[in-house]
């Protein structure tokens, strides 16, 4: 947040519209899901690493193969304690859209309506499930959701973003050459999240971002 600049009227209402979603009590009928997406590069080892040692971390190699990059959707219910990763090849309008079908249709078939949090990335939006399925198809899929966007330039109101920053930390900081490998690490750190429930306990609140950000406002 140290480089929040100006924040204009538009800013304001969006980050107020967020922090009152967040502050809402869990409902299982209309979950609050955060939506970000992150580039992984597959670097391999030219060499073997060094076997670990009690008291050593993994050695490697400063050289490495390039293998390309994928793409990793993560969606994250704060209040549930829910969890759902996907690698991707591209994170095209398809891509985006058949993660967000897998959600609303499988994961939280239940759910009268879907509530996602999203930044301003240009594929993320209701035109992209147009493009994709055409009008008809798309008009049931959007009446259980609703959409809610984070200020341009304020993607850190979304949670997926600590979310992301959890998994680099635990799971995809490291080296992982290939896709199957990506895929496998990831599968298996989000198993263990959902398992222990891990969520996360969001406490900047509407009066906080007024006392904090005030200086910055303007009409």
């Amino acid at each position: 947040m140290w480089c929040v600049g100006r924040i204009t009227e538009e800013y304001r209402q969006r980050m107020y519209a967020l922090l009152d979603l967040y502050a809402k009590p869990f409902n299982a009928e209309e979950p609050v899901v955060c939506l970000d997406e992150k580039s992984k590069q597959l670097l391999g080892n030219t060499r073997a690493p060094l076997p670990l040692k009690p008291g050593a971390c993994l050695k490697e190699d400063y050289e490495y193969k390039r293998a390309g990059t994928r793409n990793i959707f993560v969606a994250v219910e704060p209040k549930g304690g829910h969890r759902e990763v996907s690698v991707t090849a591209r994170r095209t309008k398809a891509d985006f859209v058949a993660f967000v079908l897998y959600l609303s249709q499988r994961v939280y078939a239940g759910a009268k309506k879907l509530h996602l949090v999203l930044d301003n990335l240009n594929t993320h939006f209701c035109g992209s499930f147009v493009a994709v399925l055409g009008a008809a198809a798309a008009a049931p899929i959007l009446e259980r959701i609703e959409f809610h966007y984070t200020p341009k330039h304020a993607s850190w109101l979304n949670m997926a973003e600590l979310e992301i920053g959890i998994m680099e930390k635990q799971c995809t900081g490291c080296r992982l050459g290939t896709e199957a490998r990506l895929v496998s690490e990831v599968a298996a750190w989000q198993l263990r999240r959902n398992v222990e429930k891990c969520g996360i306990e969001w406490t900047f609140t509407r009066e906080k971002a007024d006392k904090k950000l005030s200086r910055h406002y303007v009409p």
